[in-house]
C-alpha cells in the first residue's frame, strides 16, 4: 500500500469534522456563521494535530472555504495581512538574517558559549535568564522574541546544530523552545512584560480590584521564577537535546573569538541598528512610536546600506509561508471572537460549574481557560472576550476575588505557548524549523501542563498568603 493511499483516511478526517459540525443543529445564542466558522476552524487545527496537512496548507484551505461559502466577507478573512502584530513577525526574521549574515551573530554566539557553553542546559540557562530580564522594558513578547531570536539562532548554527540534520537539529529545538516557552512565563512575572497584561488589568478593576507593578510583582515572583528556573531542565526532560557536557566549548570559542578581530563594517552597522531597533521597542509607548513601524525601519536601513540585499530576502521562504498561515489563523480566530463564538463557549461552559465548591470551581476555571486557548491566535482577544466572564463566575461560585483574577492574568501569558500559534511571538522560533509541527503541539500541550501546575500549587498559596 502506497503512502498516499495509507494517508487518504486521515486527510479525510479533518473534512468530516468540518462537516459534521456545520450541518449539525446551530446552538441556541449563535449565530450561522458563527457556527460554520467555527466548523472550518476546529477541521484547519485537527488537520495539523493529527498529521494529515501542514499548517500551511490546512490554514490556506480554510481560508478558502470561508470566503467561497459566504461564511466571513473577504475582506475580514484576509485582514491579518495588514495586522501589525503580523507583520512585525516577518520583519523580526528578516533582521534575524542580518545578525546572522553580517557575523554578529556568530560573535554573539562564540561569547555565549565561552560564558556558558559548558553545556547546553548551561545555554539554555542563559537565554531564559536574559529574557526574564529583559522582560519588563519590554511591553510586546513579540518584540522581545525578535531581540532573542537571532541570538538563539547563532548560538544554535554556532553549536553546529541544522534544521535539516535529524539529529544535529535537537540541541537547536531544544534552545528555540526553551526560548519561546521562557517568554511565555517571563510575560507572568512582569507586569509590562505584555500588552496583555494592562487588558487584564482594566477587566479586574472592575471587580473591584486595583494592581500596580510592585504588587503584581510581589504575587507573580514566586510562582514564575519557580517555573523559569525549572524550565530548562523540564523541557530536557521531555525533549532530549542529546548534547551533555561540552568542556571544550567554552576554550575553542575564546580562541575562535581571538581570531574573528574587532567587529567589522556590517557587524558595526547591524548592532547599531539592533541596538535603536530594541531602544525604540523599549520606549514604544514613552515616544508614542509603533513597534512594527520601528522595525520597517531598521529593516530599511539594513537594505540601504546593502547589509541586507533584495536577494537575501529572495532566499527566505520560510518567512512567506510563515507570514501566510499566521496572518489567517489571525483573521478567522479574530473573526470568531467578533461573531461572538468564544464569549458563547465561555460562559455555556463556565455555567456547568454551578453547585460546585470553590476550590474545585477554582482549578477547573482556569483548567478550561487555558484549554480555550487553542482557539486563539492572540492573548489579548482571549483576555478581552473571556477574562471579564470566567472571573465573574468564579467570584459567583465563592472563589476569592484576588486568587481568582491573579490566576486568570497569569493564564492568559503562560498559556500562549500551548500551540505554535497561541501567540505571535512563537511564530519567530517555529519559523527557525528545528521543531517540526507535531513536536510543537506535544512540548506546547505539556509545558502549558507544567506551568499551570506549577501556578495552580506553590502560585495559589502564595497568593493567599500575600493578598
Amino acid at each position: 500500500m502506497n503512502f498516499e493511499v495509507r494517508m487518504l483516511p486521515r486527510r479525510l478526517l479533518p473534512f468530516a469534522i468540518a462537516l459534521g459540525i456545520w450541518f449539525a443543529p446551530v446552538p441556541a445564542g449563535l449565530t450561522e456563521p458563527a457556527w460554520h466558522l467555527f466548523a472550518i476552524f476546529i477541521a484547519a487545527i485537527a488537520a495539523v494535530l493529527v498529521g494529515a496537512f501542514p499548517l500551511l496548507t490546512s490554514t490556506m484551505i480554510a481560508v478558502a472555504a470561508v470566503v467561497l461559502t459566504g461564511t466571513i466577507p473577504a475582506a475580514k478573512a484576509f485582514g491579518g495581512f495588514a495586522n501589525p502584530s503580523v507583520l512585525l513577525v516577518v520583519i523580526a526574521f528578516l533582521v534575524a538574517q542580518a545578525v546572522v549574515k553580517s557575523g554578529l551573530g556568530r560573535r554573539i554566539s562564540l561569547f555565549m558559549v565561552s560564558r556558558f557553553g559548558s553545556s547546553s542546559l548551561g545555554l539554555a540557562y542563559s537565554i531564559v535568564l536574559t529574557d526574564a530580564a529583559i522582560a519588563p522594558a519590554f511591553p510586546s513578547n513579540t518584540a522581545r522574541g525578535g531581540v532573542l531570536f537571532p541570538i538563539v539562532l547563532s548560538v544554535a548554527q554556532g553549536s553546529g546544530s541544522r534544521p535539516d540534520d535529524p539529529e544535529g537539529r535537537r540541541l537547536g529545538g531544544y534552545l528555540m523552545f526553551c526560548a519561546m516557552a521562557s517568554l511565555a512565563v517571563s510575560s507572568a512575572l512582569w507586569m509590562t512584560a505584555t500588552s496583555a497584561n494592562p487588558i487584564g488589568l482594566q477587566v479586574v478593576k472592575e471587580f473591584g480590584l486595583e494592581i500596580g507593578f510592585g504588587r503584581w510583582l510581589l504575587v507573580a515572583c514566586v510562582p514564575a521564577l519557580a517555573a523559569i528556573v525549572a524550565l530548562p531542565l523540564v523541557v530536557a526532560r521531555i525533549y532530549p537535546p542529546r548534547v551533555g557536557r561540552t568542556p571544550e566549548a567554552p576554550l575553542a570559542a575564546r580562541k575562535a573569538l581571538s581570531e574573528l578581530g574587532p567587529l567589522g563594517r556590517d557587524e558595526w552597522l547591524t548592532a547599531v541598528v539592533f541596538v535603536v531597533m530594541v531602544g525604540g521597542w523599549i520606549f514604544a509607548d514613552v515616544l508614542k512610536l509603533n513597534v512594527t513601524s520601528i522595525a520597517f525601519a531598521g529593516l530599511g536601513v539594513l537594505l540601504m546600506t546593502r547589509v541586507l540585499t533584495l536577494a537575501d530576502i529572495a532566499t527566505q521562504g520560510d518567512t512567506l509561508s510563515t507570514f501566510l498561515w499566521l496572518a489567517v489563523l489571525f483573521a478567522l480566530s479574530g473573526q470568531l471572537n467578533e461573531l461572538g463564538f468564544m464569549g458563547y463557549a465561555g460562559q455555556l461552559l463556565a455555567a456547568q460549574l454551578g453547585g460546585l465548591s470553590w476550590p474545585v470551581t477554582y482549578v477547573l476555571l482556569v483548567v478550561i481557560y487555558v484549554a480555550i486557548h487553542y482557539l486563539f491566535v492572540s492573548q489579548s482577544s482571549q483576555v478581552l472576550a473571556l477574562l471579564g466572564v470566567f472571573l465573574d463566575v468564579g467570584v459567583r461560585g465563592g472563589v476569592p476575588v484576588a486568587l481568582m483574577a491573579f490566576a486568570l492574568l497569569f493564564a492568559s501569558s503562560y498559556f500562549s505557548v500551548i500551540t505554535p500559534q497561541g501567540g505571535s511571538q512563537n511564530v519567530i522560533f517555529v519559523g527557525s524549523g528545528y521543531l517540526n509541527q507535531r513536536e510543537l503541539y506535544l512540548l506546547g500541550l505539556l509545558i502549558t501542563l507544567f506551568f499551570m501546575v506549577v501556578f495552580l500549587t506553590i502560585g495559589s498559596a502564595w497568593i493567599l498568603l500575600v493578598t
